[in-house]
């Protein structure tokens, strides 16, 4: 096929949606969390991590720009698909990438409680959830022993609470 032409192949509205990207909302996010759960079910590991990276893509670009009045829910995607994928890494045996996951996301929701120029709303929503993290990385931690990047973030972890509470 004449590559040149191509772009005549699509010019019915139907076509160009079916070819743009869905964006990124908390209803797509959660499509795509419910195709990785599905995937895992049928027993397709592979087919559920993919999903998971979309979901965490997805989790990215919404805290970027919550919807307002839905920060808790834009920071619990964050969490939530950061937990699974780093669980599927874990399963797979992947414990760095595992514990790099769990470390991200936790840093990510320090990040978001220490940064001023963010809405309340977002910071707050960020504390909540780290107590999650925080206990991920612990249970990590405990299951597979200690690593660089987890001994790191707890620390960090500890100065930003300690900053809080002062």
């Amino acid at each position: 096929m004449d590559l040149r032409h191509a772009s005549s192949l699509s010019t019915t509205p139907a076509a160009r949606d079916a070819l743009a990207p869905e964006p990124a909302t908390l209803a797509h996010w959660e499509r795509t969390l419910q195709r990785a759960n599905a995937a895992l079910h049928m027993g397709q590991p592979v087919m559920a991590l993919a999903y998971q990276q979309q979901a965490l893509v997805l989790a990215l670009r919404i805290v970027q720009a919550p919807p307002a009045g839905r920060e808790d829910d834009c920071i619990a995607a964050l969490v939530v698909s950061h937990l699974n994928l780093a669980d599927l890494q874990a399963e797979a045996g992947a414990l760095d990438a595992s514990a790099q996951l769990l470390c991200s996301v936790h840093a990510t929701l320090l990040g978001l409680m220490a940064d001023g120029s963010q809405g309340s709303a977002l910071q707050q929503a960020a504390w909540r959830h780290s107590r999650e993290t925080h206990a991920a990385l612990l249970r990590h931690v405990q299951a597979h022993g200690p690593h660089p990047d987890t001994t790191a973030v707890l620390a960090a972890a500890f100065g930003v609470l300690q900053g809080a509470a002062h």
